[in-house]
């Protein structure tokens, strides 16, 4: 039986300003734009107009139609059981560090593709490329450690025009490692990016899929099928969210000169007194951190760099060809 309809408000304020997710989802444009959606919108308990978010398909067709209406992406899919990503979250990403590399070139922020950005773990959806790509004109390095992964990437760059010549995969070979083997001495790398592996193990992945889903559907269950996908290197890794980015942290040092900004989510609070003592141990110049919201979840970007006043004035007017004033 369905509820009285819901009040809504009609901007999500936590979203970034720039956001082309701020609005209620328009199912008439959406529709319109990728009818595949038809089928998957209904009333939901509230007699609003929605999809069942813990129905893979729907989610899948929901984000192609955003993609479409949105960016002007036509061709978008993704191997069966890969991460299907909330795009209003990744969006919020790429504008915070839009605004991050604004901030570091006098309230300007840098466009086009000498803007170059690197995406630790592009996954197969290559999300985060597409929106930099479209909403700022950036190039993108993309790396994962999983060939599938590149492979999904590759097919959708090489069908959507507008994403050729801007996007860059890069195989990583060594697990372990998340910068040795992917930048090169060459690299000048504006920005690095990363939504690392939130949980430990497989069991923590599962436990936190169930309550995803029980959330959303008022009949519980006790199955783990993933409204989102993911595969298990997307999902967990040893130690989880904490001991991937103190990881990254250490590793990044040694490319300190080779990137301006590297940057990354930290999902749980907790963890943020463990990443702010491993840059200082590794003596980051400047820390910022960044807080992020959509609906009920809060998260952070964490954002640290290594070059020196000097360093990052001499960057700016090599790279970003800043006007002097």
């Amino acid at each position: 039986m369905s509820q009285k309809k819901k009040i809504h408000p009609k901007i999500k304020s936590r979203l970034h300003p720039r956001s082309k997710h701020r609005e209620r989802y328009d199912f008439i444009k959406l529709i319109e734009s990728y009818p595949d959606l038809a089928p998957f919108v209904k009333p939901n308990m509230y007699n609003d107009d929605s999809v069942d978010f813990s129905n893979p398909e729907a989610v899948k067709t929901l984000n192609k139609a955003l993609l479409k209406l949105h960016y002007g992406i036509n061709n978008w899919d993704i191997p069966k059981n890969y991460l299907w990503p909330p795009i209003p979250g990744r969006a919020d990403y790429i504008h915070h560090i839009a605004d991050l590399l604004g901030g570091s070139n006098f309230g300007k922020m840098p466009t086009g593709a000498t803007v170059k950005c690197l995406d630790i773990g592009v996954g197969a959806s290559c999300i985060y490329p597409i929106i930099g790509v479209i909403e700022y004109g950036w190039s993108f390095i993309g790396t994962d450690i999983d060939p599938i992964s590149i492979a999904s990437s590759n097919k959708i760059i090489d069908e959507n025009p507008v994403l050729k010549d801007l996007i860059e995969l890069r195989l990583q070979s060594t697990p372990k490692d998340i910068f040795f083997g992917i930048i090169t001495k060459d690299d000048r790398i504006d920005i690095s990016i990363c939504n690392p592996p939130f949980h430990v193990s497989l069991e923590a992945a599962h436990a936190g899929t169930l309550r995803k889903l029980n959330n959303l559907n008022t009949k519980k269950t006790a199955k783990p099928i993933l409204n989102f996908g993911g595969q298990n290197a997307e999902l967990w890794c040893d130690g989880g969210e904490r001991k991937f980015v103190l990881n990254m942290i250490r590793q990044s040092k040694k490319f300190a000169d080779s990137c301006f900004w590297f940057s990354t989510l930290i999902s749980k609070q907790s963890n943020l007194k463990s990443v702010y003592e491993a840059l200082e141990n590794m003596d980051a110049v400047d820390v910022k951190t960044i807080p992020m919201g959509q609906g009920n979840k809060t998260s952070r970007i964490v954002a640290w760099t290594f070059l020196t006043s000097e360093q990052q004035k001499t960057w700016k007017q090599t790279k970003w060809q800043t006007v002097k004033k």
